[in-house]
């Protein structure tokens, strides 16, 4: 698109009547690139939907092999709802890629149940298998509600805010993906020959008078001056699904980056604006379900085309063989003008006369005109003969269509009494080959449409929907902070107290380990929601992949899924059976152990659901297993020595006491002993001297 078509010189301003004008064309250049194709799709669903009324003339009766083949292989392409499943990139331990993933993952879960996935998976499948093309479209959808300030607005604040434009602030109450079926005939894109070279998509989305005005508060005056937006449809089913209604374009241009909504047939644009979404490939839908194509074209080309001719054919001789069965009623002739006689053979020969007596007064002359033999039949065995042999080439031609759709005798549920299970089993291995693509084809939209949901999901749904929807409640960071300057301060007091205590001269209180309720202990191990909203937010860390399981979109089969439980259960009890011998004798090698039994578990898709629980399982044996062993427990008779020892020592220790005590009560006698020596001594001294004073 170029740009002076689109923009204003300056650049930050779009011109709505340039950008109609161009995408008008645009458009009308897509619809004429279709245009052969559109013509034949509405042809089969024509078919496809009059083979289902009741038509009971012979001339107009059709043999149903399009309703039949469709009926046949919706189930076998499509049968229940996709299983999301996130899964980390890398499957080691990170706990908030793992916490986030399961957030996703609920999420996911919640939104295919709240979208009505299943139905809309149907109706891309119909679509699919009618006009070999289906798609949907994904849109985010917020309800808001004014936060209350708790203060009443006063007439000066309404004033102000009605002047600067100012809205009240707002608060999100709920948020949801919405995933839109779209008609075959309401989807558009621009001519390409790889899905990767579209510049353009477009869907076309009707919308009540209400449903317009809430979107578009100009476009009634847009849609007054410059028409558009009507359509009536070609017949009185579409005639009366459009009354009232109006058709919009919703164009997402990837090379200009915005979105483009347009009224059908409006020469001016309704609003230009950049996307609302800002995904990883642009587009808000997936690339849709193609069936047949070609390396020139994304035109598909519909199953139905193939065996046309033969399906023409077969109705031909399904009229024909009508028309013969018409002719197989029993025709008589019979003399007339015979007295009682005609009218005799008349009654008996009447269509609602099972069984009947018919007296015949003159039974002589009944007898003499040959009796029964006189009663002549029209011959119908070469009208039966017809009929079987267009009975046979109709079956024929049947068979040829079965050959040129690849639907099975297995898959018509045709066996034969005297084949094996083996035998039947590779029939259905190998039977369904031809519709494996098919198969593969819907599981890969049906993972694109998830992974879009989950992208929405990741950047627009805010902490507290995620947590809501999961029912999963993790932890704030200023919850975490809290409880740890809780710790701190407990341990800070421990601290004080012991302080206190030193400079008392008391000795200091043994150390108390932290006692945390065990909800709290569980919270302290737990991611906090903001590092698991970063790591959703950023796109380039974003540590997980949504994928979808690969038989989750079709008939699951039991015995399969029974053999691949049966073999997961065996592996683990092999492997632990042989890894318990080993732990014992080398407790070192149990890490390497529980490495191992997650590596094999982890390429069992039955063995997700237990990956977690066999991760924490190891951790606590890996710990165990390196920690340090505990003296082992000593028997009666090393208890008894123990104990004999302890007396002894105990006795010992006391004798060493009372001997400690003795020596320190001599060592003071003899101190006391002393001192009053020497206090006599100096007092004959004294006395000595004491004349020489007097």
């Amino acid at each position: 698109m170029e740009d002076e078509a689109a923009t204003l010189p300056a650049g930050d301003q779009y011109d709505l009547a340039k950008v109609g004008a161009h995408w008008q064309q645009e458009l009308e250049r897509a619809q004429r690139y279709f245009k052969s194709w559109v013509d034949r799709c509405t042809k089969i669903e024509k078919i496809y939907l009059q083979q289902q009324a009741d038509q009971t003339s012979a001339a107009k009766c059709r043999f149903p092999m399009l309703w039949a083949n469709t009926s046949v292989l919706q189930p076998a392409v499509y049968a229940r709802v996709p299983q999301p499943v996130v899964e980390r990139r890398f499957k080691d331990s990170q706990p908030v890629a793992r916490m986030a993933s399961e957030l996703v993952e609920r999420n996911l879960a919640f939104t295919a149940d709240e979208a009505d996935l299943d139905s809309v998976m149907r109706a891309v499948r119909d679509d699919f298998l009618l006009c070999a093309r289906g798609t949907v479209w994904l849109r985010y959808e917020a309800d808001f509600e004014p936060i209350d300030m708790g203060v009443e607005p006063s007439d000066a604040d309404d004033g102000l805010m009605g002047e600067e434009g100012l809205s009240p602030l707002e608060q999100i109450t709920d948020e949801r993906v919405c995933i839109d079926y779209v008609h075959w005939s309401d989807f558009l894109h621009s001519p390409a020959r790889r899905w990767k070279d579209v510049t353009w998509v477009a869907r076309r989305v009707p919308m009540t008078d209400e449903e317009f005005d809430k979107r578009f508060p100009q476009g009634r005056a847009s849609l007054a001056a410059n028409g558009g937006g009507s359509n009536h449809g070609t017949n009185s089913t579409e005639r009366a699904q459009n009354e009232g209604k109006t058709y919009v374009w919703e164009i997402w241009c990837k090379t200009e980056d915005y979105t483009v909504w347009i009224a059908e047939g409006a020469p001016v644009a309704l609003e230009v604006s950049e996307p609302p979404l800002k995904l990883t490939k642009f587009w808000p839908c997936p690339r849709p379900a193609f069936g047949t194509l070609s390396t020139g074209s994304l035109i598909p080309v519909p199953d139905y085309v193939y065996y046309q001719q033969q399906c023409d054919e077969i109705d031909t001789l399904t009229k024909r063989i009508n028309k013969l069965t018409d002719q197989l009623r029993l025709k008589v002739f019979y003399p007339s003008g015979d007295g009682s006689v005609s009218p005799a053979i008349e009654k008996a020969m009447r269509p609602e006369n099972d069984t009947v007596m018919v007296p015949i007064p003159e039974w002589a002359a009944f007898t003499d005109k040959g009796g029964s033999n006189a009663i002549v039949t029209l011959p119908i065995d070469q009208v039966q003969k017809v009929i079987v042999a267009c009975i046979e080439v109709r079956k024929q031609l049947v068979e040829d269509v079965y050959q040129i759709t690849g639907i099975s005798d297995i898959v018509r549920g045709d066996t034969q009494a005297s084949e094996t299970a083996t035998a039947q089993r590779i029939k259905s291995q190998w039977g369904s080959i031809r519709i494996r693509d098919r198969q593969a084809e819907l599981a890969r939209f049906a993972r694109d449409v998830v992974n879009i949901a989950g992208e929405i999901i990741c950047d627009q749904f805010q902490p507290e929907t995620l947590m809501l929807v999961s029912g999963i409640q993790l932890p704030t960071a200023a919850q975490k902070q809290q409880v740890q300057m809780q710790m701190q301060q407990m341990q800070m007091g421990a601290q004080q107290a012991a302080m206190r205590a030193q400079q008392m001269g008391q000795p200091a209180p043994p150390p108390q380990p932290s006692q945390l309720p065990p909800e709290i202990q569980q919270m302290m191990q737990q991611p906090t929601i903001d590092e698991v909203v970063q790591l959703l937010r950023n796109d380039s860390v974003r540590g997980f992949r949504i994928d979808i399981e690969t038989d989750s979109t079709i008939e699951p089969d039991e015995d399969a899924e029974k053999q691949r439980r049966m073999e997961f259960v065996e592996m683990v009890g092999g492997f632990m059976q042989q890894a318990g011998a080993i732990a014992q004798q080398t407790p070192m090698l149990v890490p390497v152990m529980v490495e191992t039994l997650l590596f094999a578990a982890r390429g069992f898709r039955a063995g997700r659901q237990l990956e977690n629980t066999l991760e924490q399982v190891g951790a606590q044996l890996s710990q165990a297993a390196t920690a340090p062993k505990p003296p082992p427990e000593p028997t009666p008779e090393q208890m008894i020595n123990l104990k004999t020892a302890q007396v002894k020592a105990g006795a010992e220790e006391r004798k060493a006491q009372l001997g400690v005590a003795q020596a320190e009560i001599e060592h003071r006698t003899t101190v006391e002993q002393a001192r009053g020596d020497m206090a006599q001594q100096a007092l004959q001294q004294f006395q000595a001297q004491s004349p020489i004073y007097q």
